[in-house]
């Protein structure tokens, strides 16, 4: 969550403690963000609202346990339907078109499976193992919150393209049009920062002086 989702999350928490009369100690605040840092706010909303609305738990105020329970079913789905984008592009854009997802995390797992191409290469009889990998994958990003990835997954065409210097066409967007543009703007970040060893210890001179 960034700043505002925070302030909105705060706001919905207060809204929760109100129905059940409740007072919200800022220990109790948190707690609550802690418990919920690596979820969005409209997955947090929803999972508020289907605790309230539950016949049986939703007498009692939800604590932090009753909400990760209710999310952790949500991020299931949501790699389920990320992959189910996933099998729609493959089948219908393939290997040779660049793309790019409405959902970054999307980027992130195809990129560790070894890329977009080889993605698509992959043999029919494989689609469960790869399927399996890439949910596990996809729930692991999910949690940690920030991740950086590509602003774009290359087809075959666009890399060989690419290497012999002509002109790349835009990527085909998978979803959401709008999203998938943010996703192109947000990322280029490579996942994993890798120093050599000279850098490192540039820096911790520049630190030693400094002090």
């Amino acid at each position: 969550m960034n700043q505002s989702d925070k302030q909105r999350f705060s706001e919905v928490l207060g809204g929760v403690h109100d129905f059940y009369g409740k007072e919200l100690s800022k220990f109790a605040v948190a707690v609550w963000l802690q418990a919920c840092e690596s979820f969005d706010i409209e997955q947090i909303t929803k999972a508020f609202s289907a605790h309230l609305m539950d016949p049986e738990r939703g007498q009692f105020m939800p604590k932090p346990a009753d909400l990760v329970r209710q999310l952790q079913g949500t991020r299931s789905d949501r790699c389920l339907i990320a992959w189910g984008k996933v099998l729609d592009a493959i089948q219908r854009v393939g290997a040779y078109t660049s793309v790019c997802f409405d959902d970054g995390l999307i980027h992130a797992v195809i990129e560790d499976m070894g890329g977009w191409v080889q993605l698509c290469r992959g043999e029919i009889d494989d689609l469960p193992f790869v399927q399996k990998r890439f949910c596990e994958t996809y729930r692991a990003y999910s949690a940690r919150g920030d991740v950086s990835y590509p602003s774009q997954l290359a087809g075959e065409c666009d890399a060989a393209n690419a290497l012999k210097g002509y002109r790349i066409k835009p990527p085909t967007l998978v979803g959401d049009p709008a999203k998938a543009g943010q996703v192109m703007l947000a990322g280029g970040q490579p996942k994993t920062r890798i120093t050599h060893v000279a850098d490192a210890l540039q820096g911790l001179r520049r630190i030693g002086s400094a002090a």
